[in-house]
């Protein structure tokens, strides 16, 4: 056998084996993706939910129960907590309180966002929170209580007393419930023309619509108001684009005030909304991250009434990673939450 044939044969067989030794690494990568797929797969599908109760806060990522501590801990970490809610739901409002409440024992300054009032209503809301200008009767009127919410004031008023109590900043959220019929009577390029538009400087605001919001929204749109007519989906969607882009306008200028704040504690902006506007991080925290280009801490936290009956549901909720975190809450007086799927 020559010299040149020998080395032939070397070189195949170094081939040969490097080809094998490649082949062994990819099939160990794959099955340690299977194996990292199929730990997450068992985490969400372990007995840990045949435990879960009221209380008790779920991380999305992984499928665990929290303790307290470790999950307000990480809390305290954000520039924005989204608290999301079932309307009327006075859990809900406990719940709230108990995040404010150990963010302030916590040497955090927290401001409030809240949803049941409208831009309007804001100096009312600054007279009565932080003034002591107005009493219980007069600060209803003038916030408009009934034209931009409506219904029992007592089921959100322990938030407002707490931050009352403890002088904290409360934003209205909401652009004013007259502004937001118009877009759903008319749609939005006739609002946009009309004064009310640039009265509330939104005639420099960029209303987006991104396509997995669209999809979303149009989907739950249908389904909670099946019947109605393709135009009037089409003016009740632009009008929930208007709400969220309002929303966000709200939460990123006041977090931008928080960041200019060089005195006293670190600041904390905790956004109090329904849960639809905290769903998959599409309505409000993807408008709030555009606005500050991405550099923005921000989680949130969907609240959600439970009992045993409800564990299939809240399974899905968690698979489908609503929001970070799942707050399991003792079920509302109402029974268990209409969402329209």
């Amino acid at each position: 056998m020559s010299m040149e044939t020998l080395l032939r044969m070397i070189t195949r067989r170094h081939s040969t084996v490097r080809l094998a030794i490649r082949l062994g690494m990819a099939a160990c990568l794959l099955m340690l993706s299977f194996g990292c797929v199929l730990e997450q797969r068992q985490l969400l599908d372990s007995s840990e939910e045949s435990g879960w109760q009221p209380w008790q806060v779920v991380d999305t990522q992984t499928g665990r129960v929290l303790s307290s501590s470790e999950w307000l801990n990480e809390l305290a970490a954000y520039e924005i907590v989204y608290l999301g809610e079932e309307h009327h739901n006075r859990y809900h409002v406990e719940a709230a309180l108990k995040v404010l409440d150990w963010l302030l024992a916590h040497g955090l300054q927290p401001t409030i966002g809240i949803e049941i009032f409208g831009w309007d209503g804001q100096p009312a809301l600054d007279d009565y929170v932080l003034n002591d200008r107005l009493g219980r009767s007069q600060f209803l009127e003038q916030v408009k209580w009934t034209q931009n919410w409506g219904g029992a004031f007592e089921d959100y008023e322990p938030l407002v007393a707490f931050a009352r109590a403890r002088r904290l900043s409360l934003l209205s959220m909401n652009p004013p419930r007259p502004l937001i019929r118009r877009v759903v009577k008319t749609g939005l390029e006739q609002v946009r023309q009309e004064q009310e538009w640039t009265q509330w400087g939104l005639d420099h605001e960029e209303i987006v619509d991104d396509p997995a919001y669209r999809a979303r929204i149009i989907d739950q749109l249908q389904q909670c108001h099946g019947g109605g007519t393709e135009e009037h989906f089409r003016t009740m969607y632009e009008a929930s684009m208007v709400r969220d882009e309002g929303m966000a306008k709200t939460l990123t200028a006041g977090l931008e005030a928080l960041r200019r704040e060089t005195s006293g504690s670190r600041g904390i902006m905790v956004s109090y909304t329904g849960g639809g506007h905290i769903q998959y991080g599409l309505p409000v925290p993807m408008r709030v991250a555009r606005r500050l280009s991405g550099h923005v801490k921000q989680t949130t936290v969907y609240m959600t009434s439970f009992d045993r009956s409800r564990i299939e549901e809240v399974r899905e909720l968690v698979r489908e990673k609503i929001a970070d975190y799942v707050w399991l809450t003792p079920m509302s007086q109402k029974g268990p939450p209409k969402r329209c799927r």
